[in-house]
């Protein structure tokens, strides 16, 4: 199974702490708890890269990952709930928004939504104001495992409906479509 090696850089609360880099970047945009850290380590067979954590809010700051000098993953904090003060949150979204408006390094921004539930009112907000700035998107279904067979090309064909862009499956659990994952990716920087 085709996997990259990959490792921490570093942790960043606003732009200009961000590393110097060339790579291409693919910021990791969710509702807390939808499976980013899992992406990443499921992408490097290692299941202990990202921390991981069954509580929400655990990501504070913006974590960059290296994936084999091809590419630059960016784990953000995810949106949605987390046990913080307002004046935190209006400094997350502020040092956010200034990093994903001026990273020139990004190639597209990754949403992700968890296959066994509906898409939730705050990814339709992050999805518009991703759109109003015409930022480069495409969506990640997490936990496809979680849904049966027989359901999961509805599932898909409904998020399709309702979010532009490509609308690709994945599975941390069983590892499912992480080979086409990372080709996905690969191409997107050529």
């Amino acid at each position: 199974m085709k996997q990259l090696n990959a490792n921490f850089v570093i942790s960043a609360e606003k732009l200009a702490q961000c590393p110097e880099s060339i790579l291409p970047e693919f910021p990791l945009l969710g509702r807390s708890n939808v499976g980013k850290s899992s992406f990443i380590n499921t992408l490097c067979n290692n299941k202990k890269l990202a921390k991981t954590s069954n509580t929400p809010g655990k990501t504070r700051l913006i974590n960059f990952f290296n994936f084999s000098d091809k590419f630059m993953i960016a784990d953000l904090p995810g949106y949605g709930y987390a046990k913080i003060s307002r004046e935190t949150q209006a400094r997350w979204q502020k040092n956010l928004e200034e990093y994903l408006l001026k990273r020139t390094q990004i190639k597209s921004l990754i949403q992700f939504i968890d296959a066994r539930h509906d898409i939730q009112k705050n990814d339709f907000a992050m999805r518009e104001w991703v759109e109003a700035y015409n930022l480069p998107i495409f969506t990640i279904v997490t936990k496809i495992d979680y849904v049966s067979k027989n359901r999961q090309a509805g599932v898909l064909a409904n998020i399709k409906r309702q979010f532009s862009g490509d609308v690709l499956p994945f599975s941390a659990k069983d590892k499912y479509f992480c080979e086409e994952t990372i080709e996905y990716l690969t191409d997107l920087c050529k």
